[in-house]
């Protein structure tokens, strides 16, 4: 079979026969080799470079021996996948190609107990995945997980952007900041995707994805004994537990989460790879053609000290209409006080008309999204006929806050709420949330989430910087959507920069723009202000700027840098730019073109960081180069479209 490498039986040194199998890539760059002699270990190449060392397989369970020595090969499978499918939701293509080789490993204790268990290892073009299959054991009642033993050995000398989150009850809104991979300690508690520079030519990016009855997955350190640094996996307790305690409970068969090591020669490559979405079921929704992306204007209090008033909702509503957006999100405080036992989420606050909110909307044609905080929703269990309440209203999605958790508990409780806002014909986007898994590609309405540090944080803090935002694509956005919330129109210096209300942005009126096409988020949620907006330069770009895309492209860049990319909506291009604090020229080629010639609309930095130039510049015929020049903090966007000859 193309790809694949049989069966291959070692002699070790010892006399003991050992089993090595090997999985290559479709296009046979990446190979992944699986040990089972004294310990199931496996390792991964790239263009014949080691990108992870041998390292461990396995499982520690309560009152059971470790898993993942003295076992029997007892079977082993392997296929090829080679098919295409269609998103629901566009995030980075219209048609996404899933190409696979696929090893399966069935595999038996030889003495102690007979556990079984199997495991699934995937080799694509664009990197490896693998998930393991466990089962019941002898003793009848709930096997309780403490330590998934599943290591990456890699390279001590490579270079890792690290989230380090210190907890596992948090939104998850760090900076991955640059740092020798040796630098993760025992204590570490990595957020995931974490990019790796194994050198100049490979890049790997360690995530996960498809969690179901699951903790979450997240990275620290362990004495390898070698010259290697053991990143280990690290996973969220249960509530209650220690982190030495119980990560996760079953009773039955368990798939765990497939874990992910994308792979590229550069670090734009794993942008737009579609790895963690292929890992993922098909869409489980019959008919989702109510499932509808698109910008929304937002009334928080993040554009300034909004107040929940009946004129301030209508304000909002009349700029995503003249904006022509499809949406408005009504935020906190519209069911009046939460997180309270008597808050009720099927009844608006004294001082809001729900049914003459939603009559105006739809006179101007938007929709309405809701706010909820997530113990809100849980308590009595009234989330069903909340929703069910909302379907009938005309709402069109819900925004749940505050869960800062990934604990097995907590991901049961996302598909919980992710499949009864489906049956109500429900979008979701959860803030207060852990990274994305792909699960979008199942559930469809699962249209965008946090987990992200945003352009919120601009309020009331100074991390929200030029080099954050350059960083964010390369990390954080390579497990999928991200909602950032950009839109920002007050735009300074970073030397005039300062916490207030209304709040400040610390890059390019042109930066913020760039943020729309280059941030994957198909439910775009504009921060700013009405009056902010209204009559602005750059105010036509987000008129006409979609938020899904039908191909998409990484040109140029480097974390902390700067970003290139080209996204195609129709038959329209859009290029789009961002520079850390440094002025940078970019030159690139349009050679993701299709041949024939473009009319170029610009939108270009200015002398004044909230000014722009705009100008529709003379065709250029596909192939020809463009000069990008980005002021400090700044960016670029321009729209291609076809000629017609």
């Amino acid at each position: 079979m193309k790809g694949m490498l049989p069966l291959i039986f070692c002699i070790a040194a010892t006399g003991v026969q050992a089993q090595e199998l090997k999985l290559s890539s479709p296009d046979n760059k990446i190979s992944i080799t699986i040990n089972n002699s004294e310990s199931l270990r496996y390792s991964v190449a790239y263009n014949g470079i080691s990108v992870i060392h041998p390292s461990p397989l396995g499982f520690s369970f309560r009152n059971e021996p470790d898993m993942g020595k003295g076992l029997i090969l007892r079977n082993s499978k392997q296929h090829t996948v080679n098919e295409t499918w269609q998103p629901v939701v566009r995030a980075k293509h219209e048609t996404v190609t899933n190409h696979y080789n696929e090893l399966e490993i069935q595999l038996i204790e030889k003495d102690s107990l007979k556990r079984r268990i199997d495991v699934f290892f995937r080799a694509y073009n664009d990197g490896i995945a693998f998930r393991y299959q466990l089962y019941r054991s002898e003793k009848i009642g709930h096997r309780e997980l403490t330590k998934e033993l599943t290591g990456f050995y890699m390279p001590q000398n490579a270079k890792a952007w690290i989230e380090n989150l210190r907890s596992y009850t948090t939104s998850q809104e760090m900076e991955f900041r640059p740092f020798p991979l040796d630098s993760v300690q025992q204590h570490t508690i990595a957020g995931l995707p974490m990019l790796i520079e194994v050198d100049k030519q490979h890049y790997a990016a360690i995530t996960e994805a498809n969690i179901d009855n699951y903790p979450g997955f997240y990275l620290g350190r362990a004495d390898s004994g070698t010259d290697v640094v053991h990143l280990a996996t690290k996973l969220s307790p249960l509530p209650g537990e220690k982190e030495d305690g119980i990560k996760a409970r079953f009773a039955d068969k368990q798939l765990t989460p497939w874990r992910v090591v994308m792979l590229g020669s550069k670090p734009v490559d794993l942008i737009t790879s579609e790895l963690i979405q292929n890992l993922n079921e098909p869409c489980a929704i019959a008919d989702p053609s109510w499932i509808k992306p698109g910008i929304s204007a937002w009334d928080h209090w993040w554009s300034g000290e909004v107040k929940m008033e009946m004129p301030v909702i209508k304000q909002y509503i009349d700029l995503a209409s003249r904006m022509g957006w499809p949406y408005m999100l009504i935020d906190w405080q519209w069911y009046g006080p939460f997180n309270k036992p008597e808050a009720d989420i099927t009844k608006p606050a004294p001082q809001i008309n729900m049914k003459e909110i939603l009559e105006y909307a739809r006179s101007k044609n938007v929709r309405c999204w809701l706010w909820l905080y997530s113990s809100d929703v849980n308590r009595n269990n009234n989330f069903e006929a909340a929703m069910a309440l909302y379907e009938q209203w005309g709402i069109t999605g819900i925004k749940i806050d505050f869960m800062d958790r990934d604990d097995q508990d907590m991901v049961n409780w996302y598909r919980e709420i992710i499949k009864a806002a489906a049956a109500h014909h429900l979008m979701v986007d959860f803030h207060g949330a852990y990274k994305p898994d792909g699960i979008t590609r199942t559930w469809p309405n699962m249209i965008t989430r946090e987990g992200v540090l945003g352009e919120e944080y601009s309020k009331f803090s100074t991390r929200i910087n030029a080099t954050h935002n350059v960083t964010l694509p390369f990390t954080r956005m390579l497990a999928g959507q991200m909602d950032y919330t950009p839109g920002g129109f007050l735009n300074v210096t970073k030397k005039e920069f300062k916490n207030q209300n209304p709040t400040m942005v610390m890059n390019t009126r042109c930066a913020e723009l760039a943020k729309f096409v280059i941030y994957e988020s198909p439910f775009m949620v504009d921060c700013e202000h009405p009056d902010h907006i209204k009559d602005q330069p750059g105010e036509d770009f987000l008129k006409i700027v979609p938020t899904v895309w039908d191909d998409s492209k990484g040109i140029d860049g480097y974390p902390g840098e700067f970003i290139v990319m080209a996204k195609r909506k129709g038959n329209d291009w859009f290029i789009a730019a961002m520079t850390n604090e440094s002025k940078r020229t970019v030159k690139i080629v349009t050679d993701f073109l299709p041949a024939g010639n473009y009319e170029v609309e610009i939108w270009q930095d200015a002398r004044q960081p909230q000014q722009l130039k705009h100008e529709v510049k003379k065709t250029i015929k596909a192939g020809a180069g463009i000069t990008i020049s980005m002021a400090e903090s700044g960016g670029y966007v321009a729209r291609l479209r076809p000629v017609q000859q």
